[in-house]
């Protein structure tokens, strides 16, 4: 609601000032620092001054006094040199926000183009840790933000099944542990396998490690798998495909969905690759490297390896600092003939894009427990019934921003290629990585090398086996949320305490997740975590456990206030009593803030759609619940004596309890019914 009026304002104050002064100015709206100034303040004045050649209060004092009223406003004052300060009709505000709680922006699926959201994206050699589960939290959450305010959204998981790490674990299996094709099909069908692999594939990077000629074992076996040949490419799909199921489960636990799982054999088996290279040879976008280092293999030509810097004393030479990784990238096919992942995600952006002239086909994968079904990338035929996949305008990668570079290289690829308006609509939605806080490291038995002790935190490695796999951390935390559950609700039958617990534990693990900014390395530690105080989704899921309860209390007290609030919105709406007495500045100042508070849902959902940062999100949710638990100790709502004032105190909660439910299920959180 307050993103609304402050759109009209901005509407209004653009119309008036092109009616009125013949000219166009920049209309900027801002938050004024206390509430007496109102509730949204605009300096254009000063601005409009400059062109007019008058004082800036003058100015003000004139549009104050000629604009037209303005629907949810109740005034329009002029402040300091000249900012026009406009305070909104309180009760107006109340009505609108009431009557629009738990409301989308826009109806889910009503826009016309599609947006593509890929997240997850494990590597299927091992089993998820908390680092991957971030990327999924985020992915997951942005997705359903972008519903809400009305984008057609489309979310895909990318599985890297051709790849080195995949090879590494397939050598594991025929070099380590000696194991057929048979055997290592029976395994994958026990429970754990993931858990077995992530084992292996620590082995295996010490295997390779002992001897860098045993590296030759690796590019035979990756050749093998990228071709698909023979048993070694059959290991590979029985492990990758396990491992995925493996990763689903895991992610069902968290409640989060996908609806194409694109696998990168399709992209080699479908001959994408093959299209996408003759169209980038075509085009001059790669070249072949006739002598150097890369001699031998198809290389992109970046448009920042061209430009000459401004004083070229200053220039640093090209490789001697260049990342190792960063060199890989630009290489588009290897001496060898093997793609390296940016040639084959080029391929997969064009795609992604509708760009590529073929399509996969594509069969049902998995079922997620909300009936949701995920589809999987296919060489075969259609299973009946497919959705029709990719043909996005908008792409969010959100992918670490250690893979910046790579990033940069597929969209310098399609650029290269023509695709100039695509490139501009594909975004990383970069994150910063998941740590260890020393104590964690230490409680799990991982040295902490030296440079990570002055650092205050230890990396993750998923090579080195380091890492709190993410099994392991739901499991803790609903042994944790349990033991709580039973304590306080020992009456409760097993299924519902099970349930209960479940839903703390995933609130506690997502909220955590979510509350830092994408920047943020994330150090994590299994008691800051585990915390069901403070700025955390339990604190945030108990308010609405305790918004529920007075709900109840108050229907009891009179059945026309619904707990749901549906009947105590329409009471409200048939107008039988006035609220604006409730609203008087200033002594019931403390009860507008939070209704604005509560009204401000929106912007804050758009702010997080325009900064890509979904912890605005998470921020509301703990500010709206802090907000409401100070005011749950100020008012006794249920033994209120005045009638008029413990219904509006009923209606005020009603709405907290909409927005709060609103921004958890943004998140992926639910409260549950007892705590």
């Amino acid at each position: 609601m307050y993103k609304a009026v402050e759109e009209r304002i901005r509407k209004a104050l653009r119309h008036h000032i092109h009616e009125r002064y013949k000219t166009d100015v920049p209309v900027v709206t801002e938050r004024p620092p206390k509430l007496a100034m109102g509730e949204v303040a605009s300096p254009l004045c000063f601005e409009l001054a400059k062109r007019l050649k008058k004082p800036p209060r003058a100015l003000a004092q004139e549009i104050a006094n000629s604009l037209k009223p303005i629907a949810g406003l109740a005034r329009v004052e002029v402040a300091g040199g000249g900012y026009l300060n406009f305070f909104f009709d309180r009760a107006a505000f109340f009505r609108s926000a009431s009557e629009q709680a738990g409301h989308e922006s826009v109806a889910a699926g009503a826009a016309a183009t599609k947006t593509v959201v890929e997240h997850t994206s494990i590597n299927p050699n091992k089993a998820a840790h908390i680092g991957h589960v971030r990327n999924a939290v985020l992915g997951d959450t942005f997705a359903r933000v972008l519903r809400h305010v009305g984008r057609r959204v489309e979310v895909q998981n990318y599985i890297d099944n051709t790849g080195v790490q995949v090879a590494d674990v397939v050598l594991g299996f025929l070099h380590l542990e000696k194991k057929s094709l048979d055997e290592v099909r029976a395994l994958a069908a026990v429970p754990k396998f993931d858990y077995l692999c992530w084992d292996l594939y620590t082995r295996v990077t010490h295997f390779l490690e002992e001897d860098k000629s045993r590296l030759a074992l690796r590019g035979e076996t990756l050749k093998e798998i990228e071709e698909g040949r023979g048993d070694v490419a059959k290991m590979a799909e029985v492990i990758s495909t396990a491992i995925v199921k493996c990763h689903l489960r895991t992610l069902d636990r968290l409640g989060i969905d996908y609806d194409l799982l694109s696998r990168e054999s399709e992209i080699l088996h479908l001959k994408f690759w093959d299209a996408a290279f003759e169209m980038m040879k075509r085009r001059g976008t790669i070249q072949l490297a006739a002598e150097g280092k890369n001699a031998g293999c198809w290389v992109m030509e970046l448009p920042s390896d061209r430009e000459e810097p401004e004083d070229a004393a200053e220039a640093a030479p090209e490789t001697a600092e260049e990342p190792p990784e960063e060199a890989e990238a630009k290489i588009i096919v290897r001496s060898n003939g093997t793609v390296t992942y940016v040639g084959k995600d080029i391929a997969h952006h064009l795609w992604k894009f509708g760009l590529l002239a073929r399509d996969f086909h594509y069969r049902r994968f998995h079922r997620h427990p909300d009936g949701h079904e995920a589809w999987v990338t296919s060489s075969d035929k259609d299973d009946p019934g497919a959705p029709s996949f990719g043909h996005a305008h908008e792409v969010f990668n959100v992918i670490d921003s250690r893979q910046a570079y790579p990033q940069r290289v597929v969209v310098a690829g399609l650029r290269g290629l023509g695709y100039v308006e695509e490139a501009d609509h594909l975004k990383h939605f970069a994150y910063n990585v998941v740590a260890l806080t020393p104590r964690c490291a230490q409680e799990m038995g991982y040295e902490i090398p030296a440079e990570d002790a002055k650092k205050g935190y230890v990396d993750v490695s998923g090579r080195k086996g380091q890492g709190v796999k993410a099994d392991d951390l739901l499991d803790r935390l609903e042994t944790n949320a349990r033991a709580e559950v039973d304590a306080r609700h020992g009456e409760e039958p097993e299924a519902a305490r099970a349930a209960i617990a479940h839903a703390i534990a995933i609130g506690a693990l997502r909220f955590f997740l979510l509350r830092f900014t994408r920047s943020t390395v994330i150090a994590f530690d299994f008691a800051d975590a585990l915390s069901f105080e403070g700025e955390t989704g339990p604190y945030v899921q108990y308010a609405v456990v305790r918004i529920n309860g007075i709900l109840r209390k108050g229907a009891e007290a009179d059945p026309g206030m619904a707990a749901a609030g549906a009947a105590s919105l329409a009471r409200l709406k048939g107008g039988e009593f006035d609220v604006s007495r409730f609203l008087a500045p200033p002594e019931c100042d403390d009860l507008w803030e939070i209704i604005l508070l509560a009204g401000s849902l929106g912007a804050r959902v758009e702010l997080a759609v325009a900064a890509q940062e979904p912890a605005f999100v998470a921020r509301f949710a703990f500010e709206l619940a802090q907000a409401f638990n100070a005011f749950y100790h100020k008012h006794h709502i249920v033994s209120e004596k005045d009638a008029e004032k413990q219904a509006f105190l009923l209606l005020l909660t009603a709405l907290v309890r909409e927005q709060l439910v609103t921004a958890l299920a943004l998140m992926g959180i639910t409260a549950p019914e007892k705590m």
